[in-house]
């Protein structure tokens, strides 16, 4: 019989998880009722593990597919049971079964916002907040409406990012690999073929020469440095310490470290709008936000500003104590509340710091692309400079 892991909860209300061989998923959850487990999740053993690269890679795209299918459906009147069935159909894999085990539970009477709090892999906090408060408000289908508007939304800022980051990045392989090849593999069989002519070589085809020998006999090393690197960005995203120092070398870096405070704090404020608009209270809104943003630094000082307002500081003055975000956050902010419109605000903040790291990334790169095409054309041109010396020293003692 096949294995399925599982997760489930006693009358006790105390979460268990493991491994048990059933014939069928209905079969292992009869079984679990008989232990006096009430099932919250079951998958095959198997595939289990695997889950993780996929989320990785294609959840985001997954959980908005469904979140605009869930969203429809229930705008158009369908009851949350036949609505999660739809929604099976725009969902694959693993995201299949989490949406098959949510439509299970809803369906046993529970709530929407509980069901998808047991997949914290899938569902982040922000969207756990907004569907519950959407169910306390009686407006499911409104929550799930403007969680795929700001999943949308962020799937967009996400892609300009990348589509302005592509060239410069393939730019700069393809050129270090042009010069590695000129050096380790072209250069030394010109050379070899000047020196058989008697050629005595200037310095700067020695000095390339060294450069290039310097490489041949450094690729032993490039499986050490390959593993050390791969160790030094599993304990980065592995751990805590090392999450937190990468975040802390990201913000050091000139220029690049504005611009990553201005997409942290575009994040946050989109995250806390989106929630007040949800009809979730300021505290709510900024505890969400804060288990949202994945930037370690980011967190604590959201956790520190709600800590501030929960005493009862204003979220502007909170904002402009710890300096982390950008002065334009908190004169947005300090607009908003005095107008009493912070939740507009918020969102209006998000868009001009977002539209500024992106116009940001454009000038960075506008500056990075003809830097690299001169430095690599400098280079070659050294090269090839280097070989005409040469050459045309073989000529100079023929002539002699």
């Amino acid at each position: 019989m096949p294995a399925y892991a599982y997760r489930a909860v006693d009358r006790a209300g105390r979460r268990q998880r493991g491994v048990l061989e059933a014939a069928d998923e209905a079969a292992l959850v009869r079984l679990l009722d008989a232990r006096g487990l009430t099932a919250l999740e079951a998958v095959p053993a198997a595939t289990e593990e695997e889950a993780a690269p996929a989320l990785r890679l294609g959840t985001r795209r997954a959980v908005l597919a469904v979140t605009r299918a869930l969203a429809s459906l229930l705008s158009a009147g369908l009851p949350l049971g036949r609505a999660f069935a739809a929604a099976e159909h725009v969902a694959t894999g693993y995201m299949l079964r989490v949406v098959r085990v949510v439509r299970a539970r809803v369906e046993r009477g529970g709530s929407v916002a509980d069901a998808l709090a047991e997949h914290p892999r899938a569902f982040s906090p922000l969207y756990v907040g907004l569907v519950r408060a959407g169910e306390r408000s009686g407006d499911l289908p409104g929550a799930l409406a403007r969680l795929a508007a700001h999943l949308e939304r962020e799937e967009e800022f996400r892609a300009r990012l990348l589509s302005a980051s592509i060239y410069p990045l393939l730019l700069a392989t393809l050129g270090s690999v042009a010069l590695l090849l000129l050096l380790t593999f072209v250069l030394p069989r010109f050379v070899d073929l000047l020196e058989g002519a008697g050629a005595a070589l200037p310095w700067t085809t020695r000095a390339l020469l060294a450069l290039a020998d310097f490489f041949r006999k450094a690729w032993p090393a490039v499986p050490t440095l390959l593993l050390g690197a791969l160790l030094v960005v599993v304990w980065q995203r592995g751990t805590e310490s090392g999450r937190r120092a990468g975040a802390r070398l990201l913000l050091g870096l000139p220029y690049i470290g504005g611009m990553r405070r201005k997409a942290l704090a575009a994040r946050f404020a989109r995250l806390v709008g989106v929630l007040m608009g949800g009809g979730a209270p300021v505290l709510h809104a900024l505890d969400a936000a804060a288990e949202s943003l994945p930037d370690p630094l980011a967190r604590a000082e959201a956790e520190r500003i709600r800590a501030r307002v929960r005493e009862g500081v204003t979220v502007h003055a909170s904002v402009l104590e710890g300096g982390f975000f950008p002065p334009l956050l908190e004169q947005l902010v300090s607009v908003g509340e005095e107008s009493g419109r912070m939740q507009e605000f918020l969102l209006k903040a998000a868009e001009i710091l977002e539209q500024e790291t992106e116009r940001a990334l454009q000038r960075l790169t506008a500056l990075a692309e003809p830097a690299m095409i001169v430095a690599f054309g400098v280079a070659i041109g050294l090269i090839a400079l280097s070989l005409l010396q040469a050459i045309y020293g073989v000529n100079a003692g023929a002539l002699r």
